[in-house]
């Protein structure tokens, strides 16, 4: 990977490339920039996964001090892993053109336009579905210890899962375990990375939102008059979004729809009659999602009297909002979640 890696920096325009054959593969690379030159120590990865991310942040934390600046070079990188990456002061280079790289007389970020497809990073035990559940549910229980029947018994799945979930973290150096056989216990060691890895692996899939407008003075009085008509009639709901945010961070002041996650098995025209609301293309206030097996409602907590996302979903939900959801996940991540 050598050859590939040089040939990858090479491609970058503003800086050449030295390759040094000393016997130390860490630190085979030398950047010449502007008339001067940096030593740097270089990590070859095939892929970069915000797994794999973290593990490099968490080897150079051991191992780095007073050294060389660290490089990552790698043929594909995730966005989330290339974030983690320039937050810990770790440069990275992939054969997409994306760089980021900080040295003394040298800043350089270069962010190509993300395809309309990404090729995806192949994944043992995605945490999406059933397996994202029982992510969320060593997240939210991060202060704690599990023991496999525990994890399965709180996330409603088998044990088989949460231990192909467990032995993919405990890899991942995510989760650590002590004991043996069935007094085994596990505990989340890196809940940033965690919460991290599992909003990049998650997918909803077959997403049914409804558009809907239901007369309300303030975005308040449309979350609070929602959540008291579908209490009454019994179903099941979980705000997120802004709406939810509002309920539990207060620098969310503009709701500009009320999005709730609603239980797959109902049918849309009847919760909107219930609702008293009209389904419209354009205008919005309302949006009802439906999803089968319902994941987006596990461990959903009530604040301020109406159901809402658990802290985790709602982090993933605002981080998917295209109207400034990104910038106040990260607020939600810092103030409310505490990473």
């Amino acid at each position: 990977m050598d050859a590939e890696a040089a040939r990858i920096l090479r491609a970058v325009d503003g800086f050449g490339v030295d390759v040094q054959r000393g016997g130390n593969r860490r630190n085979d690379f030398t950047i010449r920039f502007g008339g001067g030159a940096r030593p740097l120590a270089v990590e070859v990865k095939k892929d970069l996964t915000t797994a794999a991310a973290w593990q490099v942040v968490r080897q150079a934390g051991a191992g780095r001090k007073g050294g060389p600046e660290l490089l990552v070079v790698t043929r594909q990188a995730t966005a989330d892993a290339r974030d983690i990456l320039r937050r810990h002061g770790i440069g990275l280079v992939d054969a997409s053109g994306n760089v980021h790289l900080e040295l003394p007389g040298l800043l350089l970020h270069i962010e190509k336009r993300r395809p309309a497809v990404e090729k995806p990073v192949r994944r043992t035990a995605r945490l999406s579905g059933k397996a994202g559940v029982v992510a969320q549910a060593l997240f939210l229980g991060r202060d704690r210890t599990w023991q496999i029947h525990e994890l399965a018994e709180r996330a409603d799945v088998s044990n088989g899962l949460v231990h192909r979930v467990v032995t993919r973290l405990e890899g991942e150096g995510i989760v650590s375990s002590e004991g043996t056989g069935p007094r085994r216990t596990r505990q989340v060691v890196n809940a940033a990375a965690l919460l991290d890895l599992w909003a990049e692996e998650n997918v909803d899939r077959a997403v049914e939102r409804t558009m809907a407008f239901r007369l309300a003075r303030t975005p308040k009085e449309l979350v609070a008059a929602a959540g008291e008509i579908l209490e009454k009639a019994h179903v099941r709901y979980a705000m997120t979004r802004a709406a939810a945010a509002m309920a539990v961070a207060p620098f969310v002041t503009a709701v500009p729809t009320v999005d709730l996650w609603i239980e797959s098995a109902l049918a849309p025209q009847s919760l909107l009659k219930a609702l008293a609301a009209d389904r419209v293309d354009a205008g919005a206030n309302l949006v009802l999602m439906q999803t089968p097996g319902d994941a987006p409602m596990a461990f959903r907590t009530k604040q301020s009297g109406v159901w809402t996302v658990n802290v985790a979903r709602l982090y993933y939900d605002l981080r998917k909002e295209p109207r400034r959801g990104r910038e106040q996940a990260e607020r939600l991540r810092q103030e409310v979640i505490g990473l």
